[in-house]
Order: structure tokens, then sequence, then C-alpha cells
């Protein structure tokens, strides 16, 4: 399990345009943590500079309890990102390795073990993302970075993912980091959720939540996530547009 410390000071593109402004906080290892903001806020950014795959103009993103100076790092990005001419199986290997006995395991925990030798063109956009969930897991990451990987799912197809990328968290309790625009979404997976405000983006309120081990997803837990909504929006009715209090 991995912790991040977030010491940002600025990250900008241009010298007249600063993405994200001073943004620091630690977030806890075998957590999950969910990043809300307005759209073009840098939500994004962040968590490429998490990733390393950019860094901060002025400040720096450090990493404790890892078993190396980097982290094992996963990312779900917001399209599945598979490898057109491989296989399942084969894009799962070219992260986990061949004979790698986790593939089948994960593959059969989605239910989707019938598609081990399917070429993504033979997959459903449904499919595909869970086979991209599951070669994120298969690589058995210290930490696993999602940038809205639900998007443009149906409600249906959407829960079912969440309650499998649940599942298979609690095996390997991976520190979680994902970016959402879904309120109730980040209600029902996150122990944490941090809100930004508008480009430069800083956190301007983080709100934790109190979860049961399978999440607050079931539909027995829908009255709770209306209350928490509730509360929230009450407490800080512009929030989701990036302005914190009254």
């Amino acid at each position: 399990m991995t912790g991040i410390t977030l010491n940002i000071q600025s990250k900008h593109y241009r010298s007249d345009s600063t993405v994200i402004g001073q943004l620091s906080g630690t977030i806890a290892e075998g957590k999950i943590t969910a990043i809300i903001g307005p759209s073009g806020c840098g939500k994004s950014t962040l968590l490429n500079m998490i990733a390393g795959l950019e860094t901060a103009n002025k400040g720096e993103i450090s990493f404790s309890n890892t078993r190396s100076e980097t982290p094992k790092i996963g990312y779900i990005f917001q399209t599945p990102r598979l490898m057109p001419w491989l296989t399942t199986k084969e894009n799962l290997e070219l992260i986990g390795g061949k004979g790698n006995p986790t593939i089948r395991e994960t593959l059969a925990s989605m239910g989707i073990l019938d598609k081990l030798d399917d070429y993504p063109s033979q997959l459903s956009g449904g499919i595909q993302r869970r086979v991209s969930i599951a070669r994120a897991f298969v690589y058995q990451p210290d930490l696993l970075l999602l940038d809205e990987p639900f998007t443009s799912l149906d409600a249906p197809t959407a829960d079912q993912l969440r309650e499998q990328l649940i599942a298979l968290w609690q095996r390997q309790q991976s520190t979680m980091v994902f970016v959402t625009h879904d309120l109730h979404e980040a209600l029902s997976l996150a122990d944490e959720i941090w809100f930004l405000s508008r480009s430069p983006a800083t956190c301007i309120h983080k709100l934790f939540v109190s979860q049961p081990p399978a999440r607050l997803l079931a539909a027995e837990h829908r009255q709770t996530i209306n209350e928490l909504t509730a509360n929230l929006l009450e407490a800080h009715p512009d929030i989701l547009r990036g302005k914190a209090g009254q």
C-alpha cells in the first residue's frame, strides 16, 4: 500500500495559464479517495501528476510505504485503451506476464473468462471496460488511479462495474484515487472526497465518509447517500461549481 503527500504550489502549461494552484494534503494508504471538481479544473492533470506523467512547476508529490522508491501504479482511463491486435488474455499478459494465474482468476471474478481469446473489436463497450479493470488489478499495483472509468456507460452496467471494482479492490487493498463528476458515485465508493475549485484548482473542502466493507453501493444505502448529498449541498450549495461555503 502507498500513501501520497501532495505539496503542489503550481502547475501551468503556459506562464499565463495556471491549471493547479496551491494544493496540499495527504491521501491515506489503503483507502479510496475521490476527486471532484468543475469541468476543466485540472482533475485529470492532478491524476497524471500523481502517476508521474506530468510534474508540478513548483512543489512536489511524494509517496510513503512503497516497496521501492516509486510505487507500482495502475491507471484505468476513461477509455479502455486495449491493444486491438491482442486478445483479452494477451492484453493482460502484456502487464501481468505470461502464465500468470491471476489472469484467469481475475477474469473469472468479473464474469468474462469466456472472453479470454476474443479481440477488443469482438467485445462490447462494457466488456472492454471490464477487461481494462482486470488488467489493472493483474498488475497488483500499490496505487490505482481511475479517471472517470464508468463515464458513457448505462446506469446498470456502471453499477455492476463499481461492485466488481470494489470486490477486486478488497482482495488487494491498493490505495485508490479516482476522478469523477458524479457526487453519488463518490459518496458510494470513497472514504474521503476532495472537492476542487475552478482552475487554478485548490482543494476547497474535504469530506470523510464512513464506509461499510462493501461500500454504500447497494440499493439499501440509497437513503444514506441522499442524506449525505442533502447535508453537503445545504452547507455548501455551490460546492460542485467549485465554490465552498454559503
